[in-house]
C-alpha cells in the first residue's frame, strides 16, 4: 500500500482508510529484519552521510505531508460523495464503512473554527487532526467528543490554534492547540450503505470551517464545502518525494521547518543536523554527493524498518503504536511511507491477513469462527472486507465486498458466528451476511476494521480467530 490521500482525487478520498489500514498491515509485515532502530536517530556519530541519512528519516513525513497537500484549497472541507465498487482500481484497500471529509488548515494568520453538527446518537464520526509532521494531535469523535466541561451536546464547536497564539477562546468553543500552522483534518462519518449516502451528504453540508474573525462577525454563517473532483494527480505525492535528489529534498525540508518547526523534544536531533546546514530556514551545506548517498540509504532504511511492537495474532497483522510518534523517527517515517494518515489505536484497528484462494487451481473454502461473545469488541462498529491479490475489491455476482456492518452477520443458536470465506455461493443454508466472497484462485487478503475498539483489542486480550481451511 503506497497510495496517499491528496488534496484532489475522489477515489483517493474514498480509499483514505486504506492508508490507515496499511499502517496496520504493512508496518507489521514489511520489515525485512529486526536490525532497524526502533526509536530516535541512529548512532552514526558525526559521519556526514550517516547524519544526513538520519535527517532524511527525520524529515520525510514533513516533506511527504507537504507534497500530499499540494495545491489543495485551504480552510475548506472537501467531501466524498460515493462508495467504492470493484470497478474502482485506483486506490487500494478501500472501505465501505465511512464517507470522508478532509481539509487543510492554515493557522498562520488566525485560528480556525470547526463545527461538527448533530448526527444522532447512533452514527459514528471521527475528526482526525494531524500536524505537519504526521502526528495525530487531536481526534474528537462521537465516542470521545473531547469538549470542555459543560459542552456535552452537539453541535460541537472547536477552535484550532497554531503555535504561539494567546488570544481569548470564545464561550462555547473547545480549544485544540497545534504545534504547527499546517493541520490536516481527515474526517470520517459512518455510512450504512448506498441508501444512507444522502443522509451523510446532508451532514457533511452542515459541517462548518471558518476563520475566527469571520465566525465572530457572523456565528450563523454558512461555509459550503466542495465535492472531491474526479480528476486524479498525474504523480502521487510519494513518487514526487522519491524523485527528489538530496539537494532538493533537504532544501525543501529546511524551508518547511521554518513554517512548521520541530518539537522541543527534537532538539538533540536538530543539533546533530545543524553542521550540515539542515536547520529551519537554513541551506544544506554538505556535498551534494553526500546528500544523494544519504537519500538512497534512508529510503532503504525506511522501507526495511520493522516495528518491534507490531502484533501477529492468529495470522492477523496490525500495529497499535502508530498515529503519534514522539522521537521515534524511524516508525514515523515508515508509517508515512506505507500509510500516511494512520489512526491512533484508540480510534481504529485494522488486523489483516493474507491467503491463497486455491490449491493447484482447485478453489479452496475457508471459515472464520467467532466463539459466543467474541465478535470484535468495539464501541462503534466493525466490518470484514476481502481484497484480491492486488488489494482491490473483488468483483462477484452477489455484489458482496464486506460483511459485519452494512450486511450484519447472523449468530448460530449457541451465540457463535461462522463466516464462510470462499468464492462459490454457499447456498441458502448460510445467511447472506455470513458469506464473504474471495477470488476463485490466487492471492487474497482480509481486513477487519474495528472502529472505536475497546481496550481489550489493542491490549491483545481479544484476538481475531484464525482463518481455517475447510477444503
Amino acid at each position: 500500500m503506497r497510495e496517499n490521500v491528496s488534496g484532489v482525487g475522489r477515489r483517493a478520498m474514498l480509499g483514505m482508510l486504506g492508508l490507515a489500514m496499511a499502517s496496520g498491515t504493512a508496518l507489521a509485515a514489511c520489515g525485512s529484519d529486526d536490525s532497524s532502530s526502533s526509536s530516535g536517530t541512529s548512532t552514526s556519530g558525526s559521519d556526514p552521510t550517516g547524519v544526513a541519512t538520519d535527517a532524511y528519516v527525520f524529515g520525510y513525513p514533513l516533506v511527504l505531508v507537504d507534497a500530499t497537500r499540494g495545491t489543495a484549497p485551504v480552510n475548506q472541507f472537501m467531501h466524498a460523495d460515493s462508495l467504492p465498487t470493484a470497478a474502482d482500481r485506483v486506490v487500494v484497500r478501500m472501505n465501505l464503512d465511512t464517507l470522508y471529509s478532509q481539509a487543510w488548515l492554515d493557522l498562520s494568520a488566525e485560528p480556525l473554527v470547526m463545527q461538527i453538527p448533530d448526527m444522532g446518537p447512533d452514527r459514528y464520526w471521527l475528526m482526525q487532526m494531524l500536524d505537519a509532521w504526521s502526528n495525530t494531535a487531536h481526534n474528537p469523535s462521537s465516542v470521545r467528543p473531547q469538549t470542555t466541561p459543560g459542552q456535552t451536546t452537539p453541535p460541537f464547536t472547536y477552535l484550532a490554534t497554531g503555535p504561539g497564539w494567546n488570544g481569548t477562546v470564545p464561550d462555547g468553543m473547545t480549544r485544540l492547540e497545534f504545534p504547527t500552522n499546517t493541520v490536516w483534518v481527515i474526517g470520517r462519518v459512518q455510512v450504512d450503505g448506498e441508501s444512507d449516502i444522502a443522509a451523510v451528504r446532508a451532514i457533511q453540508e452542515k459541517m462548518k470551517l471558518a476563520p475566527l474573525s469571520a465566525w465572530q462577525a457572523d456565528p450563523n454563517l454558512t461555509t459550503p464545502g466542495m465535492t472531491i473532483p474526479d480528476a486524479q494527480k498525474a504523480t502521487s505525492p510519494a513518487a514526487a518525494v522519491a524523485a527528489m535528489d538530496g539537494t532538493a529534498f533537504f532544501t525543501k525540508l529546511c524551508q518547511l521547518m521554518s513554517d512548521n518547526p520541530p518539537a522541543p523534544d527534537d532538539h538533540e536531533a536538530m543539533t546533530r543536523f545543524a553542521p550540515l546546514g539542515i536547520t529551519p530556514g537554513g541551506t544544506p551545506t554538505a556535498d551534494p554527493a553526500v546528500l544523494n548517498a544519504a537519500v538512497t540509504k534512508a529510503k532503504q532504511q525506511i522501507a526495511d524498518f520493522k516495528d518491534p511492537e507490531a502484533q501477529n495474532d492468529n495470522g492477523w497483522l496490525f500495529s497499535t503504536d502508530v498515529g503519534a510518534y514522539g522521537t521515534d523517527y524511524p516508525l514515523r517515517a515508515h508509517t508515512a511511507y506505507f500509510g500516511l494518515g494512520a489512526n491512533l489505536a484508540e480510534d481504529a484497528l485494522y488486523p489483516s491477513l493474507n491467503g491463497v484462494a486455491d490449491a493447484d487451481g482447485r478453489p479452496r473454502r475457508f471459515r472464520l469462527h467467532f466463539p459466543a461473545g467474541q465478535l470484535p469488541p468495539v464501541d462503534a462498529f466493525w466490518s470484514l472486507t476481502a481484497y484480491d491479490g492486488d488489494s482491490y475489491l473483488i468483483d462477484n455476482p452477489a455484489g458482496i465486498y464486506a460483511v459485519g456492518h452494512q450486511i450484519p452477520v447472523t449468530a448460530n443458536p449457541d451465540g457463535s458466528v461462522d463466516i464462510a470465506v470462499q468464492n462459490a455461493d454457499p447456498g441458502a443454508a448460510v445467511p447472506r451476511g455470513n458469506w464473504l466472497p474471495i477470488p476463485v484462485a490466487g492471492k487474497f487478503s482480509l481486513t477487519l476494521r474495528l472502529y472505536a475498539p475497546k481496550s481489550e483489542a489493542a491490549e491483545g486480550k481479544w484476538q481475531p480467530p484464525a482463518l481455517e481451511a475447510v477444503s
